[in-house]
């Protein structure tokens, strides 16, 4: 299954889906549809740079085009949201502005940000 395929829960304003128990900033939903393409064509190639790096230097070279990458997709660097509000990316999501949201899940949806499979949480 692809990540693609997961159902992993997302924050009711959009900013956010959690993954391994974290908040992840998901990419900035006003990027065209072209500039979106290239940066995850950009990424896609940078991970797979990262895992045939041979030394030190190609790894810390194609980590560095992962972060350019996910910069330009808005989920690393300065928030793309102007309400002010912080990033709160990577933390827990009890632990943030959405612990009341996080808390109102089901059982079922909860282990899918957690990454654990329960199958005995019942229906979604």
């Amino acid at each position: 299954m692809t990540r693609r395929d997961k159902a992993y829960p997302q924050t009711p304003d959009g900013r956010y889906f959690v993954a391994k128990g974290r908040l992840w900033r998901k990419s900035d939903p006003s990027l065209d549809k072209s500039t979106r393409r290239a940066a995850v064509r950009a990424l896609m190639q940078a991970r797979r740079a990262v895992k045939l790096a041979a030394t030190e230097a190609e790894t810390r070279a194609a980590r560095d085009e992962v972060d350019a990458a996910k910069r330009r997709l808005g989920e690393r660097g300065p928030v793309w949201w102007d309400d002010g509000a912080p990033d709160e990316g990577r933390k827990h999501p009890a632990n943030s502005r959405y612990a009341d949201w996080w808390t109102g899940l089901t059982p079922r949806q909860r282990a899918a940000g957690e990454g654990k499979a329960d199958e005995s949480a019942g229906p979604r």
